[in-house]
C-alpha cells in the first residue's frame, strides 16, 4: 500500500452516515518517475505494462488511426501538390527578378537623365559665358576707330583738247592724272584691321570726271601708314562743259573739284565670331591751279570733312 499524500481527500457527508466513502488517490512517486522517464526517453518506448494498456485500449487505436490518416493526407497533399508549389516559387522568383531588372533599368535611366541634365546646364552656361565674353570684346573694340588724315594732292597732268566720242560726235576731250596721299592710323591696342575703300571719285559739281581705286591692305595694331592712290581719266568727253573746265571767271587758272570716298575697316578680334566694322567717309574740296601742276597741294583740315 502506498502512503497517502496530502492530496488525498476523504469526503463523508455528516447528514448521511450510510453513504459510501470515495477515495481520490494521487499517483505515487514511482509512477511519476516512470512517466517522466517515458517522456524524456529518446526512443519514446513506454514500459511494458503501459504498452499492453495502449494496445488493448480502443481509444488509443482510434487516435492512432486518425493521426495516421491525417499525417498520410498531409504527405499525400504535399507530395501531390509539389508541382503547383514549385510553379508558385518559380513565378515568385521570376517576379523578383523582373523587379530587380526594373530597378536596374530605372537606375540607369535616372543616371542617364541626370547626365543629360548636367550636360545641358554646362552647355548653356558655356554659351552664355562665351556670348558675354564676345559682347565684352565687341564693346571694348568700338572706341578704337581707325583714323584717316588727308595730306595732299598732286595734279601731274591736266589737258582739254578737241576730239570725238565713241559714236563719232565731235566734242571736247579731257585727260587728267593726279595722286592723292593720306595717312591711315590704327589706334587699337589688341587687334589689327583689314582695310578697303570705295573708288575715289573726282567731281566737277555733279559731273564725275575722274576716279581711282585704293588697294586692300592690313594694318597692325598701334601703327599707321601713308596711302597713295592714283586718280585720273583719259579721253573723257565733256561735251558742253569744256569752257567752264578751263577756269572760273574769278580765277581763270583754277578749277574746283570734290573728292569723295569711304574707307572700310574690319577687325577680327575673335576669329569670325567677333569682327567689328568701321566706316570713315571723306569729302574734300580740291582746287586745281594751273600754276601748281606737278606740285603738291596740301589739303588743310578745313578743306576736308570726315564722317563715321
Amino acid at each position: 500500500m502506498h502512503a497517502k499524500s496530502d492530496s488525498e481527500v476523504t469526503s463523508l457527508a455528516p447528514s448521511s452516515p450510510r453513504r459510501p466513502v470515495y477515495y481520490v488517490q494521487s499517483p505515487s512517486h514511482h509512477d511519476a518517475v516512470e512517466k517522466m522517464s517515458y517522456q524524456s526517453s529518446p526512443s519514446g518506448t513506454p514500459p511494458h505494462h503501459h504498452q499492453n494498456l495502449y494496445q488493448s485500449s480502443p481509444i488509443h487505436h482510434s487516435r492512432e488511426s486518425s493521426t495516421t490518416r491525417f499525417s498520410a493526407s498531409i504527405k499525400n497533399h504535399m507530395s501531390g501538390g509539389a508541382g503547383p508549389w514549385r510553379k508558385m516559387h518559380r513565378m515568385r522568383d521570376e517576379e523578383e527578378e523582373d523587379e530587380d531588372d526594373e530597378d536596374e533599368d530605372g537606375g540607369r535611366s535616372g543616371g542617364m537623365s541626370t547626365r543629360v541634365f548636367y550636360g545641358g546646364c554646362f552647355f548653356l552656361s558655356f554659351v552664355v559665358l562665351f556670348t558675354l565674353f564676345s559682347l565684352i570684346l565687341w564693346g571694348a573694340s568700338r572706341p578704337y576707330k581707325p583714323k584717316i588724315f588727308m595730306k595732299s594732292v598732286v595734279f601731274e597732268n591736266y589737258n582739254i583738247h578737241s576730239g570725238m566720242d565713241r559714236t563719232g560726235v565731235p566734242t571736247k576731250m579731257l585727260s587728267i592724272n593726279s595722286t592723292v596721299r593720306m595717312t591711315f592710323r590704327n589706334p587699337a591696342t589688341f587687334f589689327g584691321v583689314h582695310v578697303t575703300a570705295t573708288p575715289l571719285d573726282l567731281y566737277y559739281y555733279n559731273f564725275q570726271i575722274a576716279g581711282g581705286h585704293m588697294g586692300k591692305f592690313y594694318q597692325s595694331r598701334k601703327s599707321e601708314r601713308v596711302v597713295t592712290v592714283k586718280v585720273g581719266a583719259k579721253e573723257l568727253p565733256i561735251y558742253g562743259g569744256g569752257a567752264s573746265l578751263t577756269g572760273t571767271n574769278q580765277e581763270p587758272n583754277s578749277v574746283p573739284f570734290n573728292l569723295t570716298f569711304t574707307v572700310r575697316s574690319r577687325a577680327y578680334v575673335l576669329g569670325m565670331l567677333v569682327k567689328p566694322k568701321f566706316y570713315r567717309r571723306v569729302r574734300c574740296i580740291v582746287v586745281l591751279k594751273k600754276n601748281r601742276i606737278g606740285k603738291h597741294s596740301d589739303l588743310k583740315a578745313n578743306s576736308c570733312i570726315y564722317h563715321d
